[in-house]
Parts: C-alpha cells; structure tokens; sequence
C-alpha cells in the first residue's frame, strides 16, 4: 500500500483521481461529520458553494434537513448549526439529512470528490478508519489535509501522522511511504501522540478557535482518540453516510 499525503486542497495535482482517499480537517468539519452520523444523521452533503447548498437543500423536505455552516470558524446567518461535534447531538440530527459548507474541509472534500473510494477522519474514528483500509487494502492511498484557507495547518498533519502510524503498525511489510509530507506528518505524530489536545491548542487555528469565544468541549471532543465506530463514506459526490 502506497501512502501520500498532501497538505490542503489547492497541493491536490491537477486531473488527479486518487484510487482511495482520506480527507482530514480535525478543527473541525471531519470531526462534525463523524459524530453526525454517529448520532443518527442519516447523510451529510458537502459544498464549497454556498448557492449550490441552498438550492440542493431546497429540494429536501424542511423538517428532514439542516444547514451547517460557517465561515472564519463562525456560524453562518440563516444556517441551523456552525461547524462543532459537539451541536450535532442524536435529538437535532436522527434521521436528517445535514447540508454542509465550511471555510476549509468541505473545499478538500470537493478536490477528491471523484476518487473510487472516499472517508473522511478526525481523531475519534482514527481506528475505524485505519481499520477499514487495512481490511481493504487498496494499493494507493491518498490522504488530504484542509488546512485554513489554502495554508498549512499543524493539526490535520498531525492526524494524517496518526492514521499513518496506524497502518504502518498493522501493515508492517505492506506500507510505503512516497512522500516526504507524509514522512513530516509521522514525525509530528510521534512528537505529540500524548498530548493531542496540546498540539491542537499550539496550531495557529486551534490559537484563532480560542480567540473566537469559548471551545474548550470543541477541543476535548476533535482531540479525544479512537472512541467512535463510524466510517464515514461517500456514495455519490459530496454525499457521506455512516458505514
């Protein structure tokens, strides 16, 4: 199994179609995702285009959706919910369709969204992740950082380096490392594998999430590790269930 890793969405090449992909945006839409359909949503569409979610959300009768969103890491007017695991509780979400655009993860979602095969991880379903592409084994494995607005960011390396290590471990003599981001991103995991929270407190957005208000239970939840089993999966583009 071959393992890359490329920072943001814009690092993606052009034309490029991965075989099986792994999008990450830790603070916090692949964090969001993940608990939404741990608690019942029964799909989350993702948009980078605002007008486009209005129109596609339209035709889904009202009192089966709601519209997430945010922008700069703040709720957006008219939308139901921001962009925290922790609003997508089981009494709000059971049973709707959730549709979603965000500053960083959804326009990662959007670089992949024809890959053969696509998840989306945060810390918490690292191992059902991990889990579920060792079972699979594909031969090409692609995973996508968010970063913030087309720059770097500390904490999705971080989880690319923990979804790595996860598969090194469990594929000893079948993992390859092609990239030097993806060696980076091992080398950060194994510096900060004990204090994840820390580490997200420490990258620059974690810094701007703390100057935006309160989200100390943002960060207990997008850094608490291997809890949930869901494996979020795209069916059709930029529509992810549980699986």
């Amino acid at each position: 199994m071959e393992l890359s890793y490329f920072h943001v969405a814009d690092d993606v090449p052009s034309g490029f179609v991965p075989e099986t992909a792994v999008v990450i945006d830790v603070l916090r839409a692949t964090t969001t995702i993940a608990f939404a359909l741990n608690n019942g949503a029964e799909a989350v569409v993702t948009f980078s285009d605002l007008d486009e979610l209005t129109r596609k959300a339209n035709e889904w009768p009202e009192p089966l959706r709601l519209l997430l969103g945010e922008r700069g890491g703040k709720r957006l007017n008219g939308f139901d919910l921001g962009n925290s695991p922790v609003d997508v509780v089981t009494e709000l979400v059971s049973g709707k369709r959730l549709f979603m655009s965000t500053t960083n993860g959804t326009r990662s979602l959007q670089a992949v969204r024809n890959a053969s095969r696509l998840f989306t991880m945060g810390f918490p379903n690292r191992v059902s992740v991990g889990q579920r592409i060792v079972n699979e084994q594909p031969q090409k494995l692609t995973l996508l950082g968010s970063g913030w607005e087309g720059s770097y960011s500390l904490e999705d390396s971080l989880a690319a380096g923990a979804l790595a290590a996860f598969l090194i471990e469990n594929n000893p003599h079948s993992v390859e490392v092609k990239n030097d981001e993806l060696i980076a991103a091992l080398a950060l995991w194994h510096k900060w594998e004990d204090d994840v929270e820390g580490c997200l407190r420490t990258a620059s957005h974690g810094k701007r999430l703390i100057g935006l208000g309160n989200h100390d239970a943002d960060f207990k939840c997008c850094s608490t590790l291997d809890q949930l089993a869901v494996v979020p999966f795209q069916v059709e583009p930029g529509v992810l269930i549980a699986s």
